[in-house]
């Protein structure tokens, strides 16, 4: 069964609601987070974020990322900046996920809509992740930010300060398809990334582009699985390997992953395509005697 607006679409089925707050093996650490944030920083955040797993409800300990956002008002010197990463960094601050990623930006920034990477600071830190800190967004592909501020504008959990809705705008869906495009092409190529997180990824980038919502990874695994027989084996590894930590994953045949994650192209290539199609019918229909 293919896995089309026919078959399932936005009526179909609804995201889960997110969580009422962060796991309990997370809060201490997330509240430390949050003061040392404020320490640093002063009056100038407004509104510190979990994103990915823990705003979709489905962190796993062991294996997932903490995602948190920073948002400030203003700027920060980079003097703040460069305090920040050092008091967040493990083990400086120990982290207990597998990683985290956070993300600072400006206000200014993130109140509209952009395809940019736009970040004041990226820190990566934790005793799976590679260290990085960046303070220049033209260092980074720009794709990664733009799908996070998509799944923070759908379901951030807020932290401290106001809430996501107030802080930040949704990115266009035009620029959502093309960051997908980009991430289908970043895990096709594989380096850096777990197999089964590349799986899990393919089938939650499918079902954003038929429903336009975010699923976690579990849960969109579950729906591409239950229309897409020939991918069931796969994705079925791919679940079974993504409840072991991240150092035990299982190895997936390479190239039924490479297999899948074309299939995955094709369909986000699928919903470019319409999204043209669409913006070309409404304009027609804008012009005298059109859409008759």
């Amino acid at each position: 069964m293919d896995l089309t607006p026919a078959s399932y679409g936005p009526g179909d089925v609804r995201p889960p609601s997110g969580p009422a707050g962060p796991p309990r093996e997370l809060r201490p650490y997330l509240d430390e987070l949050v003061r040392r944030i404020r320490a640093v920083c002063g009056p100038r955040p407004v509104s510190v974020l979990a994103v990915g797993s823990v705003a979709l409800g489905d962190y796993r300990h062991g294996r997932s990322d903490v995602d948190v956002t920073v948002v400030v008002e203003g700027s920060l010197p980079h003097r703040e900046r460069a305090e920040l990463a050092a008091r967040l960094v493990h083990p400086a601050l120990p982290c207990p996920a597998a990683g985290l990623e956070l993300v600072v930006y400006p206000a200014a920034f993130t109140a509209r809509p952009s395809g940019d990477a736009g970040y004041l600071m990226d820190l990566n830190t934790g005793p799976s992740l590679p260290e990085r800190v960046s303070y220049d967004p033209g260092e980074s592909p720009a794709f990664w930010y733009v799908l996070d501020r998509s799944v923070a504008r759908q379901c951030g959990l807020s932290l401290a300060g106001r809430p996501v809705r107030e802080v930040i705008a949704a990115p266009r869906r035009p620029a959502v398809l093309a960051a997908l495009r980009a991430s289908v092409r970043e895990h096709a190529g594989g380096e850096g990334h777990v197999a089964d997180n590349r799986v899990l990824n393919g089938c939650r980038s499918v079902v954003y582009c038929r429903t336009g919502h975010w699923y976690a990874k579990r849960g969109a695994a579950e729906i591409v699985a239950a229309a897409e027989a020939g991918f069931r084996p796969l994705i079925s590894d791919a679940l079974r390997s993504f409840s072991r930590p991240r150092e035990s994953a299982l190895a997936l045949p390479g190239a039924r992953v490479r297999d899948f994650l074309g299939w995955v192209a094709d369909r986000v290539d699928e919903s470019v395509e319409a999204e043209v199609g669409d913006g070309v019918r409404a304009e027609d229909a804008d012009r005298p005697g059109g859409g008759g």
